[in-house]
């Protein structure tokens, strides 16, 4: 009798993880990782880059871009290492490595509230660049139409996902975010290279913007975010691994590492051209977005508007698909519903009405970058793999790893504390001058 209970508690278990988000699926390639960990990475976070310079300068700048670089890239390895470093196991989810490290209870509080700030406030940042990255292209195609609120073109942007979102998994979305970090490298190069043929404008100023100590310095906190949030693929490289078959002599590691590189390699030729030329050519007067600063030729800055669109699509969905995991969890396995396609259909439609809702309330760009970035993108991807690392494998005191691994931990707390000042600074001074919903 116990031992049918224990076989029909086992077959539901398998029943449920067959059915949710991140555990239906584990048949990706290692170029899966690679595309869902471009379309992750390289965004609106790119397109930031130059204004983000201009507020920290040449020097500071530089050394941040490639800091940030470096560090990540250390940190997304760790991630990588540490998703079946306990023999017969798989870390799927963050919150579950954070468990394993911290504890039952404190891994979660310490993990999934990080997590679900950064998925949940990339989707909004998202749904905001998509509604104006759209409004931009109609600008361009039809400059002498009506003006159209750009609320309504992130209604436009938001309507697909009501669709999309209802694909299962992440394999089900493979098209889509292929085709994003397709679209990403294409608009990242319009971006660079038609700063490049604009060529230095006469009267380009590479001082601060800002007039006085006081913004120059909350200008440069909330620049550090901007860069911040340009490195978000922590918050669901587990979560993609879990997808890649793994064997005793085959461990997913492999295939997720060679994706890994791959996709850093594609960062790297879209960030620091991007963040470089258009810093070069537009000095402190650059925009947000860097497209937006770019005027002609039109029918390609209206084409390059279009591909941030197909790409932010893709990364809302990447970002979502954890947030969908977590949601139904929590109602399958905390609050006993049963699975089924009514209770996915209201759980994944009501989230794309959230985020959709907040964005056309608060859509300020650079602000939210900056304030996010530093909030909690700096924590997930800075430095928590690090402490995690630090308690899991316990490297010697003084050893090149421990010492690597407190450099990140005090770079990461000092991004963490410091950009989101500077942020909900931005977010306040763009609120005074904004009619809301318009």
């Amino acid at each position: 009798m116990t031992e049918n209970l224990i076989q029909n508690e086992e077959a539901k278990r398998k029943d449920i993880d067959d059915w949710l988000p991140i555990t239906s699926s584990r048949n990706a390639k290692w170029w899966y990782s690679a595309f869902h960990n471009v379309t992750a990475m390289v965004g609106a976070g790119v397109l930031s880059l130059p204004y983000a310079m201009a507020h920290l300068g040449w020097g500071p700048g530089i050394t941040v871009l490639i800091l940030s670089w470096v560090i990540t890239f250390y940190t997304l390895w760790q991630m990588v290492e540490m998703h079946e470093m306990v023999a017969g196991k798989r870390f799927d989810r963050y919150h579950e490595l954070g468990q394993y490290a911290f504890g039952e209870k404190l891994g979660l509080w310490i993990v999934v509230p990080q997590q679900v700030v950064v998925e949940v406030g990339v989707d909004i940042v998202y749904m905001v660049t998509g509604g104006k990255s759209l409004k931009k292209f109609h600008d361009t195609v039809c400059p002498d139409c009506k003006d159209i609120k750009t609320s309504y073109f992130i209604m436009i942007f938001g309507s697909l996902h009501f669709v999309l979102s209802h694909l299962p998994n992440f394999n089900s979305i493979a098209v889509v975010s292929l085709a994003a970090a397709v679209m990403s490298l294409s608009y990242s190069t319009i971006a660079w290279a038609a700063s490049a043929a604009k060529g230095v404008r006469p009267d380009v100023d590479y001082g601060y913007p800002a007039k006085n100590t006081a913004g120059v310095t909350f200008d440069f906190f909330s620049a550090l975010g901007d860069v911040a949030f340009a490195y978000a693929g922590h918050n669901v490289v587990l979560e993609i691994q879990a997808t890649i078959p793994s064997t005793p002599d085959k461990p997913s590691k492999g295939p997720m590492w060679k994706g890994v590189v791959v996709a850093y390699i594609v960062v790297a030729i879209c960030y620091f051209p991007v963040a470089l030329l258009g810093y070069w050519v537009f000095g402190n007067e650059v925009e947000d977005n860097i497209l937006l600063s770019l005027e002609k030729p039109g029918w390609l800055i209206a084409a390059a508007n279009m591909f941030v669109v197909v790409h932010v699509i893709g990364s809302y969905q990447i970002y979502a698909m954890p947030v969908f995991d977590m949601l139904e969890t929590l109602l399958v396995k905390r609050l006993d519903f049963s699975p089924s396609f009514i209770l996915r259909f209201v759980t994944r439609t009501l989230y794309v009405g959230f985020t959709m809702i907040v964005a056309i309330a608060v859509p300020f760009f650079g602000g939210l970058l900056g304030f996010f970035g530093g909030f909690a993108f700096a924590p997930t991807t800075y430095f928590l793999p690090c402490i995690m690392w630090l308690i899991i494998y316990k490297p010697k005191r003084f050893s090149l790893s421990w010492i690597a691994n407190w450099i990140c931990i005090v770079l990461g707390f000092m991004l963490m504390v410091l950009s989101p000042i500077g942020g909900l600074r931005t977010i306040i001074l763009s609120a005074k001058n904004y009619q809301f919903f318009s």
